[in-house]
């Protein structure tokens, strides 16, 4: 289409002059000189660009497809082939978003019922953390004690247990509600729980690094991606430590959802001119960041249905190794993009000369 806009123009005009000036300045032969102008239309007609330039695209779609990459058009892999910036999410992109509950450490209850509140409020909720919580307390919540369940964006869940309003989630939760908490010396993501107005303890909660995300990050460089970035809304200390294991250039902490839209808003515009944003993610609180990105790449085995539909790009078998696959497919189409505009235009040329 870029081509086209140029292209069309040139040569109609191309052929216009070609069939009026030669006559007037040999003053004769306009048939032979118009004559000579349609065979220049004729040859000009990019019939190898409109098949060579698709094939190309679809057989960069076709050879991502058999590693387990899911590209959704052509577009989306030519901004792939200029990725200069990858903004990740953490938990179930760069880890494998099955944590465990490492620690217990009750205030005013035992550990097995802080666990048992916790387990209850996060009944309902599909995240890793909720499905970590439930997995820990070993039993199937009893849902019939459990009313007005809330999720709190990027902040955790209330709900109404016995009777009681039970507050589960993280240190933003707790200060919004106006409750004294204390951090906790383990690292791993804390979840704080608060009865009404009191505060009862909190479960440290730890994540597994992905087996090859640390090589997912040499591959990008390798592959000529200048910056590498993570974006989550754990604890500093959680995702920092997360970004030293990886390698990672930035880390961003303790972000809602909204807040992660900013800052890739700001990482855009650190961008290269000719370079582009990837933001890689699984959850549902990613799908306006994935919206937002130049282009959104999504995990396709445990990422929502809702990060799934606004990425660009789906990683099937969630190996973060796969987007340096991905950027590499795409250069390669593209050069060979490249390669054919220029023998077909080459051929032409030879032609009419």
């Amino acid at each position: 289409t870029k081509f086209a806009r140029w292209y069309t123009p040139c040569v109609v005009i191309g052929a216009v002059l070609l069939a009026v000036i030669p006559p007037l300045l040999l003053q004769g032969g306009w048939s032979e000189w118009i004559h000579r102008a349609l065979i220049f239309l004729v040859i000009s007609c990019p019939c190898a660009l409109v098949i060579s330039v698709p094939l190309s695209f679809f057989g960069g779609i076709g050879g991502a497809s058999k590693c387990g990459i899911l590209v959704k058009g052509g577009n989306y892999l030519e901004v792939l082939a200029k990725t200069d910036t990858v903004v990740f999410d953490k938990t179930g992109t760069l880890t494998k978003g099955v944590c465990n509950v490492t620690a217990i450490h009750p205030d005013r209850y035992t550990e097995m019922q802080l666990l048992e509140l916790a387990a209850l409020a996060e009944s309902y909720s599909d995240h890793p953390i909720s499905r970590s919580l439930k997995e820990a307390y070993g039993k199937e919540p009893d849902t019939a004690r459990v009313q007005d369940v809330q999720e709190l964006s990027g902040r955790g869940v209330q709900a109404r247990i016995d009777g009681k309003m039970v507050y589960v989630g993280n240190d933003k939760l707790m200060d919004q509600i106006g409750v004294h908490w204390h951090p906790c010396h383990h690292v791993g993501t804390t979840v704080h729980v608060a009865v009404e107005q009191t505060y009862v303890g909190h479960i440290v909660i730890s994540d597994e690094i992905k087996q090859d995300a640390a090589q997912a990050i040499n591959d990008l460089k390798a592959a000529g991606v200048s910056k590498t970035v993570m974006l989550t809304g754990d604890a500093k200390p959680v995702g920092e430590q997360v970004a030293q294991q990886l390698g990672l250039d930035e880390v961003y902490t303790e972000l809602l959802p909204a807040d992660k839209v900013e800052h890739v808003e700001q990482l855009l515009k650190q961008v290269p001119p000719k370079g582009a944003l990837a933001f890689v993610g699984d959850g549902i609180n990613d799908a306006p960041v994935l919206s937002r990105a130049d282009i959104g790449i999504a995990m396709g085995a445990m990422g929502s249905d809702a990060a799934i539909e606004a990425a660009d790009v789906v990683l099937m078998d969630d190996q973060p190794s796969k987007i340096a696959v991905a950027i590499r497919i795409a250069k390669k189409a593209l050069q060979i993009v490249r390669q054919n505009i220029v023998f077909a235009l080459a051929v032409k040329a030879l032609v009419l000369v």
